[in-house]
């Protein structure tokens, strides 16, 4: 199995394992933030690989659309971690849409492989995602709903790129009173 294959098999493992933990539901939008370089070992931006970037789409992205989950995907600081999304997903959503077609030095090689993948792709600047995963330390963190709960991976590494992963939950409110309904994830 040559490398490329290997990062598709292992990312797909990956996000089974955050679907599992997760347990989104169709039309949930689940956001990844990824650097190609730091699969490779190498700082962010400075090895930037579109093909590392289309083994790891291959992987995430039909496992999401299999279940009818939106995928969200998080460009650079070039771009101002603009997201792309598919226009459904969007406008369902009722969000702004932007202009912006990203590149692999201007979004990144993974926005830009998911700019020419996803159905009718479009840009937004803001997004409240119920899940998402971190490739490499780029800091999803500000595409989340408000309460984001990490998640233990069985496998947290893609090459020798850190994975990180979270599902979000509605807040819990009130008091020592308070009771809340556990079937609310």
């Amino acid at each position: 199995m040559c490398m490329f294959e290997q990062i598709t098999n292992d990312i797909r493992n990956i996000v089974i394992d955050i679907l599992e933990q997760s347990k989104l539901k169709k039309g949930d939008i689940f956001v990844v933030g990824c650097s190609t370089s730091t699969v490779f070992g190498e700082n962010y931006g400075s090895s930037s690989s579109m093909e590392a970037a289309r083994a790891l789409f291959e992987g995430i992205y039909p496992e999401l659309t299999e279940r009818g989950i939106y995928i969200a995907v998080q460009c650079c600081e070039h771009l101002n971690r603009a997201i792309i999304i598919p226009q459904e997903a969007a406008e369902k959503s009722g969000l702004d849409i932007v202009n912006v077609v990203p590149q692999p030095k201007a979004g990144g090689s993974f926005a830009t492989i998911a700019y020419e993948k996803i159905t009718r792709p479009v840009a937004v600047e803001h997004i409240r995602a119920d899940a998402g995963m971190d490739i490499g330390g780029v800091m999803i963190g500000m595409h989340l709903r408000e309460v984001a709960v990490p998640l233990n991976l069985k496998n947290n590494m893609i090459g020798k790129a850190h994975i990180t992963a979270a599902r979000t939950r509605p807040k819990f409110i009130g008091g020592e009173r308070a009771q809340y309904n556990a079937a609310i994830k």
